[in-house]
């Protein structure tokens, strides 16, 4: 019986990972990556309000000043540059309609990987057995024709988007009670898992609070967690690159 359970929970944590290239420049990290010959890489997208996404974007190998003059000649992208690199920035693309990596999430995939180099796009992402990876692929390319598959390969476990490791202390203490009480309440919910297991009213009324009032705090809480963590990532990305 043992060893059925621990089969069962081997195949349940198991997923099917996906690579797929795009030179498509109507998509900003690519079109960003070739025009300024640079690499644009996705730390994070969350959901808005509005058919919106927050994408934040580490922008190395050329000034930010650059490449917000890029982004703002796309009509659909607001752009915020959120922490300054010697050689780049973190970004905060506040995005409008067709987003790939938004949409592989809808249908069950969590992407890992998102980023543009020298205008040659690449978005790694990793689907759970049990959405059906063929399904989902075959779907995705459909819908977005563009997208060359190049690998599909299976491996044994998959990451939510935003993990109890990555709310290190000292940003914690930097966030008021009442933006950890609403990220916390937000987290142990499943609001920022995949599929969500709940919307931002649900949080909201579960606090007693408007959904107004919950996308100030935890939109304010999401951009100082993650300037925190990609500022200090720099040394550490620096490092490895020597």
């Amino acid at each position: 019986m043992g060893e059925i359970e621990d089969q069962s929970n081997n195949q349940a944590d198991s997923v099917v990972e996906i690579e797929l290239t795009v030179q498509d420049p109507a998509y900003p990290f690519v079109g960003v990556s070739e025009k300024e010959h640079c690499r644009v890489e996705l730390a994070n997208i969350i959901p808005r309000p509005e058919a919106q996404y927050a994408e934040f974007f580490n922008v190395l190998g050329a000034p930010p000043a650059r490449i917000t003059r890029h982004t703002d000649t796309y009509e659909t992208v607001e752009t915020s540059l959120l922490s300054e690199y010697d050689d780049g920035g973190l970004f905060e693309f506040v995005v409008s309609g067709n987003c790939p990596a938004y949409r592989l999430a809808e249908l069950g995939a969590l992407p890992q990987t998102v980023e543009g180099v020298d205008g040659q796009g690449r978005i790694v992402a990793e689907i759970p057995l049990r959405y059906d990876p063929a399904g989902v692929t075959e779907q995705f390319l459909e819908e977005h024709p563009e997208f060359e598959l190049i690998a599909k390969r299976t491996r044994d476990t998959h990451a939510s988007m935003l993990t109890p490791s990555t709310l290190q202390q000292p940003v914690l203490n930097d966030l008021t009670d009442r933006q950890r009480e609403v990220l916390q309440s937000a987290f142990e919910m499943g609001y920022y898992e995949w599929p969500r297991g709940c919307t931002g009213q649900d949080v909201a009324d579960e606090l007693g609070i408007t959904s107004a009032t919950f996308s100030e705090h935890v939109f304010a809480a999401e951009r100082k967690i993650l300037t925190f963590l990609f500022e200090n990532s720099d040394d550490g990305r620096a490092a490895g690159d020597a």
